[in-house]
């Protein structure tokens, strides 16, 4: 499932992002070359009836390039030198370039317009338990507290929540939060952000704020078990209550599992109702990495209040044209936001753990293919805008220094030489190899620390 939803999520991606290219490079009468999917050695190729271009699979599936007539890269007829890429103006030229990230964007667009008319489901934004010295605290957030707007934009879901608040947090704004109490009255609250640190952002830096999603009490009544798992192994049964643990009243099942986490390899001695019977067992947690953290984990999972989990969720839609405008809001805001973070990992505001690669990417893709069609559009919107945003950066190689070049060729009145070209060719490779590098690292760290 993993490798299949990455691979349709790569090809959707590339496929509009070089169809941007390749539509308005035609709209320019520029000849098309080549139009691949992947690069490297070709594994299949086709050229229609009386079509000038071929289009081609490649055998390396991360990415792709539209070829175009260009005397750069080899002789070209006299003929055909009016449809050569570089005969044509700077403003076509930049046009071309440019159409790729934008049909990622567009891409976007399109992907969360269908979604709002279909319907997101999220999740109440009701508060859970509010952690004193926090900031949500010192603001006098309190439990079951429903956060309505923040800064004036209405927050059906603790998506928007979230997306908000760290829109917030990288720019040290505060937070100006309007909410109802679960008395039913509503009134305003301002949540400073200014305590996070960079080290936060690694992390779920809600939490840290001390914003956290309400969930209804749970008994500490056991509904699954992992098989051959620690909870298993110690002889713990489906049903069992547990009523103790090293002697310690367990009312709630999220009492048990901070127990449980902070005990990790050491053994806990369990009592537990089974029927008509108490039964005293030991279960040793196995240590597992959490965040650069070890906790410990039995596998059990608890019964769950249905009714009461149902009435949490909501299904945020929009009619067709609110839908295209609430479309492309989600779109600018999640590219402004992706932009802020890029700018705050060079100034070092941000850490680099941040950035991700292709190994995490594909992890994404199969968790939200297994989740539901819904999340997997969402994911790739996500996917399309940070795209885009990436290939706008004025980097050599990419389309933002494709575009750089020609902004000062617009500027100077004659092209960059090519000295300077080939120069800023090399540089661009480098960065480019860096943050490849950074990010595969990021990957590899998060499967071996988890």
């Amino acid at each position: 499932m993993t490798i299949l939803a990455f691979v349709v999520a790569i090809a959707v991606l590339v496929v509009f992002h070089e169809l941007g290219h390749y539509w308005v490079a035609r709209l320019c009468n520029v000849k098309v070359l080549r139009f691949s999917l992947g690069f490297g050695k070709v594994l299949y190729s086709k050229r229609f009836a009386g079509g000038e271009t071929e289009w081609v699979i490649s055998a390396i599936p991360l990415g792709g390039y539209v070829k175009m007539l260009d005397e750069r890269e080899a002789d070209v007829p006299a003929h055909e030198l009016p449809r050569a890429f570089n005969r044509q103006p700077v403003l076509r030229r930049m046009a071309i370039v440019i159409a790729g990230p934008i049909a990622n964007l567009l891409l976007a667009i399109l992907l969360y317009w269908a979604l709002f008319i279909y319907g997101v489901p999220g999740i109440k934004p009701v508060l859970g338990e509010v952690p004193v010295s926090t900031p949500a605290a010192a603001a006098q957030l309190y439990a079951q507290d429903v956060i309505l707007s923040i800064n004036g934009q209405e927050t059906p879901s603790w998506q928007e929540v979230r997306w908000i608040q760290l829109d917030l947090v990288l720019q040290k704004r505060p937070a100006q939060i309007v909410l109802r109490t679960a008395g039913g009255v509503s009134s305003s609250r301002v949540l400073d952000t200014s305590s996070l640190t960079p080290a936060d952002l690694d992390g779920d830096f809600l939490r840290k704020l001390g914003l956290q999603a309400y969930q209804p009490p749970t008994p500490p009544v056991i509904d699954k078990l992992t098989d051959g798992g620690a909870a298993q192994r110690g002889g713990l049964h489906i049903n069992d209550k547990i009523l103790r643990v090293n002697g310690e009243s367990i009312p709630q099942w999220d009492v048990f599992v901070d127990v449980v986490r902070s005990h990790p390899e050491r053994v806990l001695e369990i009592e537990v109702a089974r029927g008509e019977t108490t039964v005293l067992l030991s279960v040793t947690p196995e240590a597992v990495n959490e965040d650069g953290k070890q906790i410990g984990r039995i596998g059990a999972a608890p019964q769950l209040d249905r009714a009461a989990y149902d009435a949490l969720i909501v299904e945020v839609h929009y009619p067709p044209l609110g839908a295209l405008g609430e479309a492309v809001r989600k779109t600018w805001e999640t590219a402004a936001v992706s932009l802020k973070m890029m700018g705050k990992m060079l100034m070092g505001d941000v850490s680099l753990k941040n950035l991700s690669g292709p190994i995490t990417i594909a992890d994404y893709a199969g968790q939200s293919a297994q989740i539901g069609l819904a999340a997997y559009l969402a994911f790739l919107a996500l996917i399309s805008i940070s795209l885009g945003v990436l290939n706008l950066l004025p980097v050599p190689l990419l389309d933002g220094g494709h575009l750089l070049y020609y902004t000062v060729e617009l500027i100077k009145g004659s092209p960059v030489p090519d000295s300077l070209w080939e120069a800023g060719q090399k540089v661009g490779i480098a960065l480019l190899l860096t943050m490849m590098a950074f990010a595969l690292y990021n990957d590899i760290s998060r499967l071996i620390l988890g």
